[in-house]
């Protein structure tokens, strides 16, 4: 264990003192200019260092604005009408013949064949007018016969001048007359046989019948009460809708044809329709027909598509609301809507260059798809385009340009 004692305590402080005595006689000794050396260089010293060790000053505060690319897509174009459907076939079942109505052969509202019996008119009087007709026609046919038979035997004697001319020419007559009357009477056979066979009455068409017009009983006939129940082919529907004048020139112009086959085109004009329940149709039609001339009253021009119905879910009459493919704009370079901003000059969009400088672009605006606008001119496939916070800058701003997943990474994580 160290003992240190006061002796030893008062030599040091001693020593201490001699020492600190002869330093400052040394230092009164150092000649003015020296000092002023020493001064001087303490400030060069204290200056180099503040120079050196300074905080950085602080950077301009650029705008932080986010980006996409602006990217190429095969961009469909739309319209929406509303339009009425109707039957592919509508039939009137008439009465062609005047008759009592005497059997019904059908259920109302079910589904009838090509040729099916529907109705059965009073078929006798028709019936015995046949009958009448064929033996008229038996009676002339044998009094043809008998007058051949005589021009056979008169011909011969004619040329032996054993008969006279006048018998010859008699002959002869009696023979062309009587084929005469042999056709009349088979034209009278023929009527009447026609109008027998119109007191059956059959569907001309396949399809849904509807109700019965007339009651069994009733008189019918051609020029009075004449309808007798409609049939309706409805496994393809007609959808009919009304277009714009505009509508017709935007199509002109980009050299689309409504109705009419295009084999140079990779699509074709179809159009899907909304039910009732505002559920899509499955199914798609397309357009087989468009009006040349435009009515005047409306301005409008009359278009028509088919639409398959093979489960009878599309009723005739009804009207829904028809959205037609106008155009297909191929490699089209798109942008969000949000990125477009509207002038009187015109549009314009922000472009953020490689060095990240805001360029102002004024652009052609195409149609609007969804949340997306086609741009005509202006702008090329890949540039960068500022779609958030383009309202602070103004044309060569410095930018600090984020893309959406850098965007989420800067945000702080709670």
């Amino acid at each position: 264990m160290l003992k240190i004692s006061f002796e030893d305590i008062r030599k040091a402080a001693k020593k201490t003192s001699r020492f600190v005595i002869r330093i400052g006689e040394r230092v009164r000794r150092i000649p003015p200019r020296t000092w002023i050396y020493i001064g001087i260089g303490v400030v060069l010293l204290s200056g180099g260092l503040y120079w050196l060790l300074r905080p950085a000053p602080p950077g301009p505060d650029l705008p932080i604005v986010e980006v996409e690319p602006a990217v190429t897509d095969d961009m469909e174009i739309y319209g929406e009408y509303v339009g009425r459907i109707r039957a592919q076939q509508f039939v009137e079942i008439r009465a062609r013949v005047e008759g009592f109505l005497e059997r019904m052969l059908f259920d109302e509202g079910t589904y009838v064949k090509k040729g099916q019996p529907l109705f059965i008119i009073d078929p006798k009087q028709y019936q015995a007018r046949a009958n009448k007709a064929k033996a008229q026609l038996n009676k002339d046919k044998a009094l043809a016969l008998k007058a051949e038979r005589d021009l056979e035997r008169i011909r011969p004697l004619y040329q032996q001048n054993a008969a006279s001319q006048l018998d010859l020419d008699n002959a002869i007559a009696s023979y062309e007359s009587a084929k005469a009357e042999v056709e009349m009477s088979e034209a009278d056979l023929t009527q009447a046989e026609t109008a027998l066979s119109y007191t059956t009455v059959s569907s001309p068409i396949s399809g849904y019948i509807s109700e019965r017009n007339v009651d069994i009983g009733t008189l019918v006939s051609p020029g009075g009460q004449s309808l007798l129940a409609t049939v309706v082919k409805s496994d393809t529907v007609r959808v009919d809708f009304s277009m714009t004048g505009l509508d017709y020139l935007k199509t002109k112009a980009r050299n689309v044809n409504l109705g009419q086959k295009d084999t140079t085109r990779t699509w074709d004009p179809y159009i899907t329709i909304t039910l009732p329940d505002n559920s899509v149709y499955p199914l798609r039609g397309l357009v087989d027909f468009a009006d040349p001339q435009v009515d005047p009253q409306t301005g409008t021009f009359s278009v028509r598509a088919e639409m398959p119905n093979p489960n009878h879910i599309l009723l005739p009459g009804q009207f829904t609301k028809v959205r037609l493919l106008l155009d297909v704009r191929e490699n089209a370079v798109v942008v969000p809507s949000k990125a477009i901003a509207i002038e009187k000059g015109g549009a314009y969009i922000f472009v953020v260059r490689a060095d990240s400088v805001a360029e102002r672009r004024m652009v052609e605006l195409g149609p609007e798809v969804g949340n997306n606008v086609i741009i005509e001119r202006g702008l090329i496939p890949n540039e960068h385009i500022v779609v958030e916070g383009f309202h602070k800058l103004t044309h060569g701003d410095k930018v600090i340009p984020l893309t959406g997943e850098s965007k989420q990474k800067a945000q702080p994580q709670n």
